[in-house]
């Protein structure tokens, strides 16, 4: 079973800028992409980044020129760079890693980190 702990969510404010961070343990097979989703308070979890092994990366329109998914060379860690924060960007963020393995999709998440931009 995949682990995955994020961090480097806080606080900080409109303009600002917040790198976070997702760690997974273990061994992983059949990898195939590593994204970011977020929740605002009463609202649903929404896409925010994706990068396959690939290398392929897709935004969503509210994010794109803003923030940057990388994974951190062959580990599986992959981080989210975000500037320009803007107070909708407020939410909790959540890490996703995917894996295909036989024809099955497996999803993993994080416990989530809260990021909270102030105007």
């Amino acid at each position: 079973q995949v682990q995955l702990v994020e961090s480097g969510g806080g606080l900080v404010q409109a303009g600002g800028s917040l790198r976070l961070s997702c760690a997974a343990s273990g061994i992983i097979f059949g990898l195939s992409a590593m994204s970011w989703y977020r929740q605002a308070p009463g609202k649903q979890r929404e896409f925010v980044a994706t990068l396959t092994t690939g290398g392929n990366t897709n935004y969503a329109d509210s994010v794109k020129g803003r923030f940057t998914i990388a994974r951190d060379g062959t580990k599986n860690t992959v981080h989210l760079q975000m500037s320009s924060l803007q107070r909708e960007d407020t939410g909790t963020y959540y890490c996703n890693f995917r894996r295909m393995v036989s024809a099955i999709t497996y999803d993993s998440w994080g416990q989530g980190t809260q990021v909270t931009v102030s105007s």
